[in-house]
């Protein structure tokens, strides 16, 4: 009986092995797939004019293919419904909180590239140069922009609504109330 017992003790040891290993090359056998697309690239190639709003301190980049602005310091992208923001032109660029874009940035006129395409472009090394001079002699009239750019917004706001819901290209972009 003695033997028995042995037998029967190395059959379990046995078993409960060839169940570990059996469950290990179950667990070795599932597969995980992840695939990070990360954000669409937004593509400024070269050094870009750039237009200044009237009356405020929002630039922006006066290519038809992309919404590209500059405020703050910072260049902002909408793309559908998220936001981008870069220190430099060319990126890196990464997305961030819609509630942290700059008002002035979300309150550019829908109708923008058609209201200011007769500004003046800028090259971007005469504009780098004389930014935070422009800046800061439009200060003030800036605010005025804001605040009458935030009271258009909210009388549009429910024709934006409107739109968004009808598959118009602001709620593509991301950006309320805004047309490219």
């Amino acid at each position: 009986m003695k033997n028995s017992g042995r037998v029967f003790r190395c059959l379990l040891a046995g078993a409960a092995i060839a169940a570990a290993m059996g469950l290990s090359k179950i667990a070795r056998a599932e597969v995980s797939v992840s695939i990070n697309l990360g954000p669409p690239p937004i593509v400024v190639s070269a050094p870009p004019a750039v237009v200044m709003i009237p009356g405020s301190q929002v630039h922006f980049v006066p290519d038809p293919r992309i919404d590209v602005f500059f405020y703050g310091g910072y260049w902002w992208s909408p793309r559908g419904d998220r936001w981008y923001r870069a220190r430099a032109y060319n990126g890196p660029w990464g997305v961030i909180e819609r509630h942290r874009v700059p008002r002035s940035v979300i309150y550019v006129p829908r109708d923008y590239r058609a209201r200011y395409e007769r500004e003046r472009h800028v090259p971007y090394g005469q504009w780098k140069k004389d930014r935070s001079r422009w800046d800061r002699d439009n200060r003030k009239a800036h605010r005025q922009w804001e605040r009458e750019r935030e009271r258009e917004w909210k009388r549009g706001e429910k024709d934006h609504r409107k739109d968004d819901r009808h598959g118009d290209r602001d709620h593509d972009r991301g950006g309320p109330g805004r047309r490219g």
